[in-house]
């Protein structure tokens, strides 16, 4: 028997399956999957390597496309400029992306984790792919690690490090693009002596993407990362994930080769069809297969475990190391199709729909969780419609009271903070809103702010002392840009007590 099929009955929850009695790792070589399921994720994951590898190229109003910029504080996402003043709708964004996949999940399971997760696309469609290309398929590279070192095993294993760390060099450099956008990491890359910084960066970025790849693998989902924990409480009976009909399978049997048996379909002389990776060979090979005595669809052949990435048995149920990548269901209905039975035996379903034939229900569970999401959504798209393209922070002086002028007048000395979100410079006028009064700048300071900048203005508010209503005036201070108000600054006026 296979190291990664449990043999002994129940053990699945007593420990991972990559996880030997001994707790040792027990490496997972799968079978190469095959099926329209397979086929369509490798569509998808062209398509999806095709994005990331291109977005850090585009560029918008001279900037990057997409740029989440850490260090600067800067956010660029889909060419709109976020800055620390627009935390607040970042976090908001966030918090609904993860109501979103909650929701997702409650509905549809970890469609995510097999479909579009960047660690399950570049593992599986990525370097498990370079590595059937190099080793083998599931059989051959279970021979190459049992055998002594020799020419051919140290061709191969030296091949494949030299692939998989080239490849995680391109990756952590695409990952650092994002971070500091593409422009500013080739300029680095040109004179690497100088930016040892980044070089060091980078190095660090290939190393730990090239130890999940080389070595670690699929203990990322089951030991990093959170998402497949909270399973148990994201999931319920209603939840369409990938399943095994235990109705329809269930008792499963062996093939052997015989008569035909009342509708039943047989055997392959009483041996395990899925010992050795050819069981569609040995099915055609056998001619009419029969079944020895009346049983479910399910022929025990272990080609669902065989090629699954993780090393389970998804027909002991839903379980934590499942990241619904659908191999299971290409190799099920590979083996039903030969034996000629229905498709489907391991499908996208929920518990209830396998046991009571129920389809999708909108249940409270998931009502609530739309409600959620619907507000924050509400509250995400007001907060982006309201977004000005320019902030504006008004504050008197501090340690500065009040002046009095020799003409009599009240001036306070002002700051004004001002940030351009914007691809673009902003040439601006200030003028007072709410009071009559004079604003003089200090120096010869030019009212313009560039691009994607702050800028800092300081200038003098001065007041005829009939405009003051008391020792603090509330003042409106309007920023224009050419005869259009583009944003209002609020700030106390402070002068002499007011007697009438």
């Amino acid at each position: 028997m296979e190291e990664n099929i449990h043999d002994i009955e129940g053990s699945y929850r007593d420990s991972i399956a990559t996880i030997t009695k001994e707790g040792t790792r027990n490496y997972i070589l799968p079978k190469k999957p095959k099926g329209r399921y397979y086929n369509l994720r490798t569509i998808f994951s062209i398509f999806y390597l095709i994005i990331f590898f291109t977005l850090p190229f585009i560029k918008a109003h001279g900037e990057p496309f997409f740029m989440l910029n850490v260090l600067e504080r800067k956010f660029i996402i889909f060419g709109v400029v976020f800055w620390p003043q627009d935390f607040f709708i970042f976090g908001i964004g966030m918090l609904t992306f993860v109501v979103f996949i909650i929701l997702f999940t409650v509905v549809f399971g970890r469609i995510f984790c097999g479909w579009a997760c960047p660690q399950t696309i570049f593992m599986e469609m990525v370097f498990r792919k370079i590595e059937y290309w190099i080793d083998g398929d599931g059989p051959q590279q279970r021979r190459l690690k049992d055998m002594p070192w020799n020419g051919e095993k140290i061709r191969k294993r030296v091949l494949k490090f030299v692939v998989f760390f080239s490849l995680s060099f391109v990756i952590a450099n695409f990952f650092l693009a994002y971070l500091i956008g593409m422009d500013q990491l080739l300029g680095y890359l040109q004179h690497p002596a100088e930016n040892t910084g980044t070089l060091i960066s980078l190095l660090i970025f290939t190393s730990v993407f090239f130890f999940v790849y080389w070595w670690f693998r699929e203990q990322a989902c089951l030991v990093v990362c959170p998402y497949g924990r909270l399973q148990g409480v994201l999931l319920d009976s209603d939840s369409i994930v990938v399943a095994y009909d235990h109705v329809r399978g269930e008792p499963r049997g062996k093939l052997r080769k015989g008569k035909e048996h009342e509708g039943n379909h047989g055997g392959n002389n009483g041996e395990n069809l899925g010992g050795n990776g050819n069981t569609a060979s040995l099915l055609q090979a056998t001619g009419t297969l029969v079944a020895e005595k009346a049983h479910g669809d399910c022929i025990d052949c272990f080609a669902c475990v065989r090629v699954c990435p993780t090393g389970i048995d998804i027909r002991n149920g839903t379980q934590l190391e499942c990241v619904n990548c659908t191999a299971c269901i290409d190799a099920c209905d590979h083996i039903m199709e030969s034996v000629h039975k229905p498709k489907g035996l391991i499908r996208y379903a929920s518990e209830n729909s396998i046991k009571q034939g129920v389809k999708l229900r909108f249940t409270n569970r998931i009502k609530a969780y739309s409600a959620v999401l619907l507000l924050l959504l509400s509250l995400l798209v007001f907060l982006l419609a309201t977004r000005t393209d320019l902030d504006a922070r008004l504050m008197r002086t501090a340690g500065m009271t009040y002046t009095t002028m020799p003409d009599g007048r009240i001036s306070n000395l002002f700051n004004l903070k001002l940030t351009n979100k914007t691809h673009r410079e902003i040439h601006f006028a200030l003028k007072l809103e709410n009071i009559k009064g004079q604003i003089e700048l200090v120096g010869s300071g030019s009212l313009t702010i560039k691009k994607e900048d702050y800028s800092n203005q300081q200038f003098f508010i001065i007041l005829d002392r009939n405009q003051l209503k008391g020792w603090k005036t509330n003042i409106k201070v309007g920023i224009y840009e050419g005869n259009k108000l583009i944003k209002t600054a609020v700030a106390t006026f402070i002068g002499p007590e007011v007697y009438n």
